[in-house]
């Protein structure tokens, strides 16, 4: 008997740590760095994946070259650096601590001159940790914004668009207040791996415009503050300096380079899944839509292969990535990776040895502390034993207390990395 039916829960958890391994900060990012500049080097950024880049670029600078920066990433996501300052701030809602650190950011990039050179770190998480507001709005007008953006079931890139215009270092901002050539290394956390959009792109030109910004907060319904929709309203007027577009003279001395994507991390589980004798289908790096309907559309794929052998045979593991959004509508607790999973259950309950596992690659899936869960063949039955009722938990966005209920949480702590979810349906029949 092969090892993945002897402990298919074992070989979920360990293709996840492939997957996660395949976008490890202290793997990817040495290869790009440039050779020491004349003058000094200076490290700055934000992200989840923030504090594993600086210290990969710690690790591999040498040691007479003049290296210093400042990267803030998420509270519990900091390593233990020499040369570059890591500081802990809020996320996914940004809070002073950030808005200090990020005010100290732009200091020291507006500090550097022609002989320096900035390396930005680059990763998703990067828009609430970078917060410097826009001049006439306040970190109270930002959070709430976030907060209303996060509820309603946007897009990454349309929240992002709303944070750019309300900021004064995203959307190329950053890159613009620097004199000096500057390389921003890039972990993608956003399908398209479009760098204006991962982390709001501090070093990138901007395609989206103020009136944007106000089209996405009339599509989702966002009651805005005051200050915040007069701000953008006379960015529409042209009365407000827009971000910096394509073309614009100041990126002949930036670039952005994404060193790591979801399909990376897909094909480190991919070649995993091989290696131990099973096939595997790449179903898309770039997987987006609610949560639930995804999982659906998924179920359906998955529905065809067991009982045609349609358009592969079993045993076969699908894995896709991307993002996909929660419109929240109850008030549970979860967050994308358990919604999945749940509507995903329901959906194949009945299908004999179906497996599945979903995970966010930065360690937390939505507003508990586990990255995601594990699916199994009893899950649901389990959870009703206990008296719950999966359809209604999953109706009242509270999936997380299906899966603590049955011992299914998957519990990594922070990866240091971060290139969105992480999705297999094992079908071991």
């Amino acid at each position: 008997m092969t090892e993945f039916r002897m402990d298919p829960r074992g070989l979920l958890v360990r293709s996840f740590k492939a997957a996660v391994a395949a976008a490890d900060p202290l793997v990817v990012v040495p290869p790009h760095l440039p050779p020491p500049p004349k003058g000094r080097t200076m490290v700055l950024g934000a992200g989840k994946a923030a504090a594993a880049m600086a210290l990969a670029i710690e690790q591999a600078w040498p040691a007479h070259a003049p290296l210093a920066g400042l990267v803030v990433t998420r509270y519990g996501h900091g390593l233990l650096t020499n040369r570059i300052k890591v500081i802990e701030a809020g996320h996914p809602v940004p809070d002073a601590t950030g808005e200090r650190a990020a005010s100290e950011v732009l200091k020291l990039a507006r500090n550097l001159g022609q002989d320096d050179l900035l390396i930005a770190v680059v990763s998703g998480g990067g828009s609430s940790l970078l917060t410097v507001p826009a001049e006439g709005i306040s970190l109270a007008d930002l959070q709430a914004v976030t907060r209303k953006l996060l509820a309603c079931g946007a897009p990454i890139q349309e929240i992002n668009i709303v944070r750019k215009h309300l900021s004064g270092i995203l959307g190329g901002r950053l890159a613009a207040a620097c004199k000096a050539p500057a390389l921003s290394l890039v972990i993608s956390d956003v399908t398209g791996d479009t760098p204006s959009s991962i982390a709001s792109g501090p070093c990138a030109p901007d395609e989206s415009t103020f009136a944007d910004a106000l089209a996405v907060l009339a599509r989702h319904e966002i009651d805005a503050p005051a200050a915040a929709l007069a701000l953008l309203k006379k960015g529409a007027r042209g009365e407000v300096a827009e971000t910096p577009k394509p073309g614009d003279r100041l990126f002949c001395r930036v670039e952005n380079r994404v060193i790591a994507t979801s399909q990376n991390a897909l094909q480190g589980a991919a070649g995993f899944f091989r290696n131990q004798g099973l096939a595997c289908a790449v179903l898309g790096d770039s997987v987006t839509g609610e949560a639930s309907e995804v999982a659906k559309m998924q179920a359906a794929i998955a529905r065809q292969v067991v009982r045609y052998g349609q358009p592969w045979g079993s045993p076969i593991a699908l894995v896709s990535g991307g993002e996909c959004t929660v419109t929240v509508r109850g008030q549970g607790r979860g967050g994308r990776c358990s919604e999945f999973l749940l509507s995903l259950g329901l959906e194949l309950e009945g299908t004999p040895r179906a497996w599945a596992l979903a995970c966010d690659t930065d360690g937390i899936d939505g507003s508990e502390g586990n990255a995601g869960a594990v699916l199994s063949p009893e899950t649901l039955s389990i959870a009703r034993s206990h008296g719950l009722d999966p359809r209604a938990l999953l109706a009242n966005n509270d999936t997380w207390a299906v899966f603590n209920a049955t011992g299914d949480l998957v519990v990594t702590g922070p990866t240091h990395t971060n290139v969105n979810d992480y999705r297999v349906i094992l079908l071991l029949s």
